[in-house]
Order: C-alpha cells, then sequence, then structure tokens
C-alpha cells in the first residue's frame, strides 16, 4: 500500500499506538511531535522501518511535508491537566493554529483529515450519558478552560474548512484512555494510582471519589478511530468505554490488582472537574460497527505490566 498518513503528535501515547497500527497494515507513516509531552521511546521500535519517518516540529508553525499524503490525523496537544496546566499557551496554539496548519497540511495534499478532539468540550456535563448533540457546559476561563476552548475552536475550524473547501474531515471525541506508554507522572488517574500502588503510596483521590469516568484501553481506541478514518462520517463522534465507574471503585480496584498495600487518602476536587463522564456510542455502534472489546481488568493488567518494567528500568 502506497498511502502516507501523516500523525501529528505521533510520539504521544495514542500517535504512537496509531502508528503502529498503520505500519503493520502497511502504509507509509510520518510523525510529527516537538516532543512536549511525547516521547521518541514511544516509536523506538519502528526506527528501522523503511515505511517509518519522524520529523521534530512544533506544528503551531507552518507544516512542511514533502511528497503525497493521503490522511493526516491531528492528535498534537497536550492532554492531561497537569500537562494543561503547565502549557497553557502551548495548549491553545496547537488547538488553534496546530489545527489550522494541520488542515493547511491536508487542503494542500487533497487529503481526509481527522481531528482528535476530546470528551472535554462537554465540560461539566448536564446531560447524562454525553450525546454528540449535546454542546456542553464549559466554563472558558476556568483553569481547564485552555484545553476545553482550544479542541472546541479545532472542531469548529475543523467544519468549518470541511463546509468551505469541501475538506474530507473526521472529528473523534475521544474519552478517557489507558493503556501502554502513558507516562509515569501523566496525573491522570489510572497512571497516578498505578505509580502509586506500586510505591506503596496513599493513592490520591480527589473529592469524595464518587465521580464518575468511563475507561477505554488503548487497542480499542486506535481500533475505533481507524473505523471512523474510513467512514462517511463527518459530524463530531463519541470514542469510549460506556462502562462507568466511579474513581473510588477504580482506586480499590488498582490497589486489588497491584496487591499493594497502599491507603486510599482524599485531597480536595479541582476547579470544574466533571462529576460525571460517559459516553453514547450509539452513532458509532451503529455508523461502523464498533464498541469496545477489552474488559477493564484485561486492560489494567497489561499496564501494571507496562508500569512495572518502567519503573524496574535503570534511569
Amino acid at each position: 500500500m502506497d498511502q502516507r498518513i501523516v500523525i501529528t503528535g505521533g510520539a504521544g501515547f495514542i500517535g504512537s499506538h496509531l502508528t503502529d497500527l498503520f505500519l503493520s497494515q502497511g502504509f507509509y507513516v510520518t510523525t510529527i511531535d516537538n516532543l512536549i509531552t511525547g516521547s521518541l521511546d514511544n516509536i523506538s521500535h519502528v526506527k528501522g522501518n523503511s515505511r517509518f519517518s519522524f520529523i521534530r516540529h512544533d506544528v503551531s508553525k507552518h507544516i512542511d511535508v514533502p511528497g503525497p499524503v493521503h490522511y493526516v490525523l491531528h492528535f498534537a496537544s497536550p492532554a492531561s491537566p497537569i500537562d494543561y496546566l503547565n502549557y497553557p499557551i502551548q495548549t491553545l496554539k496547537v488547538g488553534a493554529l496546530g489545527t489550522h496548519n494541520a488542515l493547511g497540511l491536508a487542503k494542500a495534499k487533497g487529503a481526509v483529515f481527522l481531528l482528535a478532539s476530546t470528551s472535554e468540550v462537554y465540560g461539566d456535563p448536564l446531560i447524562h450519558p454525553q450525546r454528540e448533540d449535546y454542546w456542553g457546559n464549559v466554563n472558558p476561563v476556568g483553569p481547564r478552560g485552555v484545553y476545553d476552548e482550544a479542541k472546541r475552536f479545532a472542531e469548529a475550524i475543523t467544519m468549518a474548512y470541511h463546509q468551505t473547501h469541501r475538506i474530507n474531515t473526521k472529528i473523534v471525541r475521544i474519552f478517557n484512555t489507558y493503556g501502554p506508554r502513558m507516562r509515569l507522572n501523566d496525573g491522570r488517574a489510572i497512571p497516578e494510582f498505578i505509580s502509586q500502588a506500586l510505591q506503596g503510596k496513599p493513592l490520591s483521590v480527589f473529592g469524595d471519589g464518587l465521580h464518575t469516568r468511563s475507561f477505554c484501553y488503548i487497542d480499542d481506541l486506535v481500533d475505533g478511530i481507524q473505523k471512523v478514518l474510513f467512514s462517511n462520517l463527518n459530524d463530531p463522534v463519541n470514542l469510549g468505554n460506556p462502562n462507568e465507574m466511579t474513581i473510588l471503585e477504580l482506586a480499590k480496584t488498582i490497589i486489588r490488582m497491584t496487591n499493594s498495600a497502599s491507603t486510599i487518602e482524599f485531597h480536595p476536587l479541582p476547579k470544574d472537574d466533571p462529576k460525571v463522564r460517559q459516553p453514547d456510542i450509539t452513532k458509532v455502534k451503529t455508523h461502523c460497527g464498533w464498541q469496545p472489546k477489552v474488559k477493564l481488568d484485561d486492560g489494567l493488567k497489561k499496564t501494571i505490566e507496562y508500569f512495572q518494567k518502567k519503573m524496574a528500568a535503570p534511569a
């Protein structure tokens, strides 16, 4: 297959798994990353593949990829609260300028474009579960606003390019995803809890722990992204696991699965932290035949094994 896929943020958690998937299917893959939150470790195993190339570049600046490009997947962005609170301006720039540049590349090459959006566009939702026709409840000037509004703008400009320039665009709203290649200091619930449990530290639960999330394993997610990419859907599509659980339940599950003696420590809930999060996946299920298959315990087992190896490796 002589088609080329460009993945911005390709050295990140999700981007690197997409790189593996499309290389395994015979595509040429070019990943672009400035490594602000990505890591070359995530793509080191494909470095010798003749169909793979890496460009270190900040996509907030003009993107130049020589030769034909058939698909552009825009995954560049800090995606964890710890990251977008540390890099608020970079988060806004990659959501606005980076999306504009990635769309410009797709337009210049006549490529299909896919935007990695997020469930955070729904903010602290007032409907449950969240459907794609819900417009959200977002504080634009709160601490999470830099990420929420960057992605909301990214969706708006993506649809504008679709309607004005007739580019074949896709938008996936990604709900909480986990698996190998997440960073130890990622700050999100699963890597944080696993890291703390493996070190015998108390697990940090914010609020009373009764707020909910839905966790999708990375293999399921990249399969869903691929199905949307090759579908005829242009409107936003939720991708995630509708199996909802409380954060307290998750913490107890990870303590059990790591055989840890860790206790649970409660901390104040951060401002604007969503109380519920559960995707309605009716659209992708109906149009693409996709739904997650990996059970939480099975996905957590693989993720814990990955973290054990990372923590045991020499610094």
